[in-house]
């Protein structure tokens, strides 16, 4: 039973998060979560502008000076960074369009908020990842001597092999993951959409005791959870994460100049297939991007590939030239392009 609000903007919002959302633009529950936080956000900051509670706020608080605001203190008081006061605006922009279409009579005001730009970024840092000794430092760091750290030795060796989300990994049940060969899990990725990813029958082994210990009942149960039996969340993987790192870094000096995050091992996984010579469009179906230009990325990131483009672009062109007057050798110009 939906519950029945005094005003439009209540109303609204109902059919916004239950219908529209979900139904008609058939969003992933992970970006309709961030854009509740967008729209709970707005309206505290509402009721401190107007002064109304928040029960009483309509459709005519939505105005283009008031959200123009907000996203200034989300920048100067929250923290946030350009990306977060993009992503909030997006937010802000859907519900506008979706209360155009329900509200015409304030057509005017809510176009206006659409006209609200986003913000160009600074330039982003280089991207970080792990080199292959780190990523062994890394899982050599956890200890598989407990319950959890199986648990946790399960999820990031899963991380590394799929390159998956954190989230796509942590709303995996049972039912997604085939031990059996040949071993895969089904990932459901952004706008629901879901794609199989390959894994190694080490880490099928490592993923058994998760899958049985749900038992026959107990298959659509998140596979990766907490000591209380709850859902592992992306802020107890981060933590997770940071944790091993720490431990890591005191064999493995290079862990500690990096800022290492969950998507990092996303990126390592990336990088790693490049450098094993999987062309674009396969990484890119791997990990799930919308784009090929998504996993361009990747070819600038990495620092042995630059290395090897460079050695193949006249490579003898400066080597030590041998003693005596020799005649350097011709290369024909198919072999010359061969090399670039």
């Amino acid at each position: 039973m939906k519950p029945t609000y005094p005003n439009d903007l209540g109303r609204s919002l109902v059919r916004f998060f239950q219908d529209y959302l979900p139904a008609q633009r058939g969003m992933s529950g992970h970006t309709i979560r961030s854009y509740r936080d967008a729209c709970v956000l707005f309206l505290r900051f509402a009721t401190q502008q107007t002064g109304r509670p928040v029960e009483s706020l309509d459709v005519d608080v939505l105005r283009p000076d008031l959200v123009t605001s907000f996203l200034a203190q989300l920048e100067k008081e929250r923290g946030n960074g350009v990306a977060t006061r993009n992503a909030r605006l997006a937010a802000l922009h859907t519900l506008a369009k979706f209360l155009a279409t329900e509200h015409p009579q304030h057509m005017s005001t809510l176009q206006a908020i659409l006209a609200v730009p986003f913000k160009r970024g600074a330039r982003s840092e280089p991207m970080e990842y792990l080199e292959h000794d780190e990523v062994q430092g890394l899982l050599a760091a956890i200890n598989r001597g407990t319950a959890l750290g199986q648990r946790d030795y399960a999820l990031f060796a899963l991380m590394f092999n799929t390159g998956a989300r954190v989230q796509e990994i942590l709303d995996l049940r049972a039912t997604d993951v085939r031990l059996d060969t040949p071993a895969q899990v089904r990932l459901t990725g952004k706008g629901n959409k879901v794609r199989v990813c390959p894994i190694w029958a080490s880490t099928a082994q490592l993923l058994r005791p998760l899958c049985d210990a749900r038992g026959p009942e107990g298959q659509i149960r998140p596979l990766f959870v907490n000591h209380r039996g709850e859902s592992l969340t992306r802020f107890g993987v981060r933590y997770l994460l940071r944790r091993y790192v720490a431990l890591a870094s005191r064999e493995h000096s290079t862990l500690r100049g990096k800022s290492i995050h969950p998507h990092s091992l996303r990126h390592t996984t990336a990088i790693h297939l490049l450098k094993a010579g999987v062309d674009f469009a396969s990484i890119s179906q791997w990990l799930g991007h919308a784009s090929l230009n998504t996993t361009m990325v990747y070819a600038r990131a990495d620092l042995d590939l630059k290395r090897q483009a460079l050695l193949q672009v006249f490579p003898d062109a400066l080597a030590t030239p041998k003693a005596g007057n020799q005649t350097p050798a011709r290369i024909g110009l198919f072999d010359w392009l061969r090399r670039l």
